[in-house]
């Protein structure tokens, strides 16, 4: 797999929504190029991205609050899955989190998405069963 990860660009909010789209990742109220852009300027290392030549084929966003690393949108582009390249995109968005000073992880996972799914129950991640998740917005 010859993809580069590298920390996303403004002028690349576009392609990253693209991305999204093609791999059909769930979709949220925030998949607009204003919330990427917001990201970016809270956090220009936030929002990862794998380039093969020019094109973005993977995402991930990692997400530091202070208290907690947050792993979100992990998505490959079905052209380049089955080749590691999530595992690789986890690796450096958990690299990322513990150089901020992160201990503890967390992913959010679609309930619906079995094959993100399974990816997390083969990875050394642990599911968490004993905890609900709520949000606003």
């Amino acid at each position: 797999m010859s993809a580069t990860i590298r920390p996303c660009t403004l002028d690349e909010a576009g392609a990253v929504l693209e991305l999204w789209q093609v791999a059909e990742a769930e979709p949220s109220h925030t998949d607009d190029i204003p919330s990427i852009v917001g990201l970016l300027n809270h956090d220009p290392g936030g929002l990862l991205v794998a380039d093969d030549t020019g094109q973005i084929v993977g995402s991930v966003i990692a997400g530091w609050d202070g208290w907690r690393g947050s792993i979100y949108r992990l998505v490959v582009a079905p052209s380049h899955r089955r080749q590691g390249l999530a595992r690789r995109l986890l690796a450096e968005a958990e690299v990322r989190l513990r150089s901020q000073g992160a201990t503890r992880l967390a992913a959010i996972v679609v309930d619906r998405d079995l094959p993100a799914i399974g990816f997390w129950r083969s990875s050394d991640w642990q599911e968490q069963t004993s905890r609900l998740r709520f949000v606003n917005g």
